[in-house]
């Protein structure tokens, strides 16, 4: 593919820290009946659109290429009026997701999949979830409260971990031991619970039928955390205010408990199709992202299997999803971060602030070599370009393309070391602005020749097609390509 445009190559060093279904369905399962009723709102499709979607596989995924915030939600809450299950993996209430239904109403999700929007689908939180009960009840009570039904149509897998207050209070407690190295993370909890769940005394919500040994198992957790830490309180009376809090949670919970395995694996058998929503994004796995700045689950494809108990044969389709420039959240190393004004034009064009923690994202260029790193680990078939709307203002728009050593040879892949990261270069093409609200475009054809540009050219350097083009935040502000 060739470029009309002159391309030209700059390099910079870096920061481094700095079809609605009609008829009824039936899932069943040992707790539950869920029957379905209409989605609340379904956005009008070509033809064209609508056999795009309906020829993904019966298990397809949606994941999130960069550092998390790309928009996965969505795209979940779009293909979900096609697909009979949503479910979440992995994570936990670290995940937003922030969707809007057709009367422009904002939601905002953390552990609830997105496709609760919708209400002919079942919403899965599997195995590989970390679970805070107070906060998914709160989620639950929202959606209610602004007409949005649950009763029914959330599963919560048995082998899932529980999540609790204390772990929230030592994940706060160990970023201020790391001092000037801080991770950056959301303080929810997540890290201490997987911990506690490698440590192997972490707490399920299969425990939650033994109350008889709940109090024991979670005094072990808590005296343990007392003694890591010495600035963590832990006295009897604070064993029996969470023992008393956990059996209300017990009773309210168990409608929701099933054996997600079963019903995930039973539902394959059944040729229902299976949309798996991922949460934060492939360079923030805990092995192949910027480690340690990183989560402490797989969102990369590998998770799918080990988070929802299916096999790997079972999954077709993964669309990765990519913003059309870059940001993060925290610390770690982040290549093409614009420092100054150009970051804060594109953090407020692109409202760029945290859905779970309102922190402002740090900002930058799209990073070539970070998503075709991500392409490759993944095996996408498909890409989701969001936020394509927000470069609109912009003069030109430059793409990094390369990582470059000091000494001027080409970075093949992306690196794992950290020290190396903060010393190499980015090689940036130089594309001009189209300068033109593209918001209300929906044929890729409308788009201004240099909006076409940019897309292709991101196509032809990562070798996969870009099937999504997002230009607003709005459920219909979307092009099939």
């Amino acid at each position: 593919m060739t470029l009309s445009i002159s391309s030209s190559l700059t390099l910079h060093s870096h920061s481094f820290f700095n079809h609605q279904h009609q008829q009824q369905r039936s899932f069943t399962t040992s707790n539950v009946v869920v029957c379905s009723a209409k989605s609340l709102y379904t956005p009008k499709l070509t033809a064209a659109a609508a056999a795009r979607i309906e020829s993904l596989s019966q298990v397809s995924g949606v994941l999130g290429c960069q550092w998390g915030d790309e928009g996965k939600g969505k795209l979940v809450d779009i293909l979900a009026q096609h697909f009979e299950i949503v479910a979440r993996c992995q994570g936990g209430a670290n995940a937003g997701h922030t969707i809007y239904n057709s009367e422009g109403k904002k939601f905002a999700l953390h552990l609830v999949p997105s496709g609760i929007l919708n209400e002919d689908t079942l919403c899965v939180i599997g195995n590989g979830v970390v679970v805070h009960l107070p906060g998914l009840f709160q989620e639950i009570d929202g959606l209610e409260s602004n007409g949005v039904s649950c009763k029914g149509r959330i599963l919560i897998s048995d082998r899932a971990h529980l999540l609790f207050d204390f772990h929230q209070t030592v994940d706060g407690l160990r970023e201020s031991e790391l001092a000037k190295s801080f991770i950056g993370t959301t303080k929810r909890g997540i890290g201490p619970c997987y911990s506690s769940k490698v440590n192997r005394n972490g707490i399920r919500v299969s425990d939650l039928r033994h109350m008889d040994t709940f109090p024991q198992k979670l005094d072990l957790l808590l005296s343990d955390a007392a003694s890591r830490f010495k600035d963590f309180k832990y006295s009897p009376d604070l064993l029996k205010k969470e023992v008393e809090n956990y059996k209300r949670y017990a009773e309210r919970l168990e409608p929701f408990i099933a054996d997600t395995v079963h019903v995930m694996n039973d539902a394959i058998a059944q040729k229902k199709k299976i949309l798996v929503e991922g949460g934060q994004a492939t360079m923030l796995d805990i092995d192949f992202g910027t480690y340690p700045f990183v989560t402490s689950s797989s969102p990369s494809a590998g998770g799918i299997c080990t988070g929802l108990g299916i096999a790997p044969r079972a999954i077709g389709d993964l669309v990765g999803v990519v913003k059309a420039y870059t940001t993060r959240v925290g610390s770690g190393p982040f290549p093409t971060e614009m420092l100054g004004p150009g970051g804060d034009l594109l953090r407020f064009a692109g409202q760029e602030f945290g859905t779970t923690t309102g922190r402002p994202r740090r900002c930058g260029w799209l990073d070539i070599v970070a998503l075709r790193f991500s392409c490759q680990i993944n095996g996408f078939s498909s890409l989701n370009l969001t936020k394509l709307d927000v470069l609109s203002d912009l003069d030109e728009i430059q793409l990094g393309v390369a990582y470059k050593n000091v000494d001027g040879t080409t970075v093949n892949s992306f690196p794992s070391d950290l020290r190396f990261l903060e010393q190499l270069k980015v090689e940036y093409e130089v594309f001009p602005g189209w300068k033109s609200d593209i918001s209300k475009i929906r044929n890729y054809s409308d788009l201004p020749k240099g909006a076409r540009q940019y897309v292709e050219r991101i196509e032809e350097l990562v070798g996969t097609p870009i099937n999504y083009i997002g230009v607003g935040p709005g459920r219909d502000a979307l092009i099939y390509k």
